[in-house]
């Protein structure tokens, strides 16, 4: 599977690298302005109008190449099993302690009543109705 997800990931790159040097060879609308009144564009190596379409078809099929290995990373990258569920399940036992309203008192706090041990540290400034 980690083969797939490498092919994909540089199907993905080149495909973006390619449409970003597509798109920046491609002259804008106000190009055309230039070239009826004398800008010599028109004699380029595809002709007056080939490298438009050229460009511009080569830029959308690697969109769509670009696109779909996109959609196919992401759906593999969903389908894998996940080892746990929780970020703290692989957390030392002494970290628990430094998580803010835990059930541990501080090491060298006097001893509390049983009562107020068992709850939170802010359940005891909460009035009860």
């Amino acid at each position: 599977m980690n083969i797939v997800l490498t092919i994909l990931l540089a199907v993905q790159i080149l495909s973006a690298l390619g449409m970003i040097g597509l798109i920046l060879m491609q002259h804008g609308k106000g190009a055309d302005m230039g070239a009826a009144f004398g800008g010599g564009s028109s004699g380029s190596l595809f002709g007056a109008s080939g490298s438009a379409n050229f460009l511009s078809r080569s830029t959308s099929v690697l969109a769509v190449v670009f696109f779909v290995s996109t959609l196919a990373l992401a759906y593999f990258g969903t389908a894998q099993p996940r080892a746990s569920s929780s970020v703290l399940e692989g957390a030392p036992p002494a970290a628990a302690q430094q998580i803010p309203g835990g059930v541990t008192a501080p090491q060298g706090a006097a001893s509390a009543p049983a009562a107020a041990a068992s709850e939170p540290a802010g359940a005891a400034q909460i009035p009860a109705k």
